[in-house]
C-alpha cells in the first residue's frame, strides 16, 4: 500500500486575498471592523477573518467576470481533506496575547510598543517588504494595522489576532510564528481539484468546524440537507447589495446549499508574527496588505 501523502501548509504565493479575486468567483475582504465589539469577542473567528465576507462583486466583478474564459459550471468534486490548526500549548504565549488584547482593549500605543521588537520589524507585502527600516517596529506595525484610524479599525484588528491561537513558524523568516495558522492539507491533491474544476484558489475555502449544517436556503431556520466535513468546498457567492449572513456553496455531491458566512474561511489570510526571544514573546513582523501609505 502506498503511503499516504504528506498533510503540510504549503506557503501561498500571496497571502493577500485581494490578488484571488481575479477569480470569476469574487471574496469581498472588506469588512476590517466590527462595530459590535462584544460580538468579536465572542466571535473571533469572525472578526480575525475580517468576517472573509463573501459575496459577487456588482458591477466591476461582472465586468471582470466577461473578460475571462467561461468556466463549466459548478458540479461534482473530489474533496481534499484538510486537518485544522491546533491552539499553541504554550502558556507564555497565552499570557502575552492577554496583554496584548488588553493594549488593544485601551488602545494603549506605549503598552504595545513594548511588545513589538524595536528594530528588524518586517511587513511582506505584495510588491515586497513594506515595513520603513528607519521606523521603530511600533511605527510599522501601527501603519501595518492603520491604528492611526479614527473609527478603531485597526485596534480592532489587533484584538482580533489577540484573540487567535494558533500559530504557525513561517519559512521565510527563521524563528517566526504567524497567525492565524493555515490549515494542512495535500498541495498536489489540491492543485489538481484546481485543474479538474477550472478553478483558482480564490474561489475555494475550508470549513472552520467539521461538521457545519448546510442549509437549503440562507436562512438559519431552513432545512439541514447535509454538513461539510474537514475538505475544502467551493464557494459559490450570489450577487447581493448587502453584506451577506449565509454564503452559498457548492458540496462536492455537486449540489448548492448555504452555511453561515463565518464559517468558511479563505487561505492567505493576513497574518501578525510574533518571536520568542530570552522567554519572553514580541510582534516581530506583519504579512498582508495592510494599510495605505
Amino acid at each position: 500500500t502506498a503511503p499516504a501523502p504528506a498533510l503540510t501548509a504549503p506557503d501561498l504565493p500571496s497571502r493577500t486575498f485581494p490578488a484571488a479575486c481575479a477569480s470569476p468567483i469574487l471574496w469581498l475582504v472588506a469588512v476590517l471592523i466590527l462595530s459590535d465589539n462584544s460580538a468579536r469577542r465572542s466571535d473571533p473567528m469572525r472578526s480575525l477573518w475580517l468576517i472573509a465576507v463573501l459575496g459577487a462583486v456588482l458591477t466591476a466583478g461582472t465586468a471582470s467576470a466577461q473578460t475571462r474564459p467561461s468556466a463549466p459550471p459548478p458540479g461534482p468534486y473530489k474533496p481534499v481533506a484538510i486537518v485544522l490548526p491546533k491552539p499553541m500549548d504554550d502558556p507564555s504565549f497565552t499570557a502575552f496575547r492577554k496583554d496584548l488584547a488588553a493594549a488593544a482593549d485601551k488602545k494603549d500605543r506605549a503598552a504595545l510598543a513594548r511588545m513589538v521588537v524595536a528594530q528588524g520589524f518586517f511587513w511582506e507585502r505584495e510588491n515586497g517588504d513594506g515595513a520603513d527600516k528607519k521606523k521603530s517596529g511600533i511605527d510599522n506595525l501601527a501603519a501595518a494595522l492603520g491604528l492611526a484610524r479614527n473609527d478603531g479599525g485597526g485596534w480592532d484588528m489587533l484584538a482580533s489576532y489577540a484573540d487567535e491561537p494558533t500559530a504557525a513558524p513561517n519559512a521565510q523568516h527563521a524563528g517566526a510564528l504567524c497567525a492565524p495558522a493555515d490549515p494542512a492539507f495535500d498541495a498536489k491533491a489540491f492543485e489538481a481539484l484546481l485543474a479538474t474544476t477550472h478553478t483558482d484558489e480564490g474561489e475555494w475555502g475550508y470549513p472552520v468546524s467539521d461538521g457545519i449544517d448546510v442549509h437549503s436556503a440562507p436562512q438559519a431556520n431552513a432545512p439541514v440537507i447535509g454538513r461539510l466535513a474537514a475538505a475544502f468546498v467551493r464557494v459559490a457567492p450570489e450577487a447581493t447589495a448587502n453584506v451577506p449572513s449565509y454564503l452559498r456553496i457548492i458540496t462536492p455531491e455537486g449540489k448548492a446549499g448555504y452555511v453561515s458566512v463565518d464559517s468558511i474561511a479563505p487561505l492567505g489570510n493576513d497574518q501578525i508574527c510574533y518571536v520568542k526571544n530570552g522567554g519572553g514573546w514580541k510582534i516581530t513582523g506583519y504579512i498582508g496588505g495592510g494599510e495605505p501609505q
